[in-house]
């Protein structure tokens, strides 16, 4: 059912489960995991000019980081990528290329943790990507005690 699947990462804690459970799915189907990490293209426009080059250069950072996180977590050999772009269209593109049979993403990231359900870059993912996209919420603490699933049964 899924021979290939991406995993969308920022890096933050909320993304932990969902990348548990994307490599939980891989393990099952003995899928191929690509880890992509965009670097936001918006971010690094708004910032001041003097500081765009090193802005971009961390932000990078933070990606390899984050892919590091990843593949540290996985039994499997992950495929890694840093792209640069705004984040929903550079991660469909990314699906397409890799064709893709399913994007993995967390429905919080860096700058959504106030959003009402879903983060805007998981939102706009989830409105605009060519395959299918599994959003995966991160358990608060009263919830993630009892989990034994990870792919969970949230209603």
């Amino acid at each position: 059912m899924f021979d290939r699947i991406v995993i969308a990462t920022d890096g933050s804690e909320s993304v932990s489960r969902a990348v548990d459970v994307a490599l939980d799915l891989a393990t099952k189907f003995d899928a191929e995991v690509h880890a992509l990490y965009v670097v936001d293209a918006g971010e690094v426009e708004s910032a001041p000019e003097r500081v765009r080059e090193e802005m971009r250069d961390a932000l990078r950072e933070d990606g390899e980081a984050a892919l590091d996180a990843v593949e540290g977590t996985a039994d499997t050999h992950v495929v890694t990528a840093v792209r640069e772009g705004h984040p929903a269209s550079v991660i469909g593109e990314y699906a397409r290329e890799q064709d893709a049979d399913v994007v993995a993403t967390g429905t919080r990231g860096r700058h959504g943790e106030n959003r009402f359900l879903i983060g805007s870059v998981a939102e706009r993912v989830v409105r605009t990507c060519p395959v299918p996209v599994l959003t995966v919420r991160q358990l608060d603490e009263s919830e993630a005690g009892g989990e034994s699933d990870p792919v969970g049964t949230e209603s």
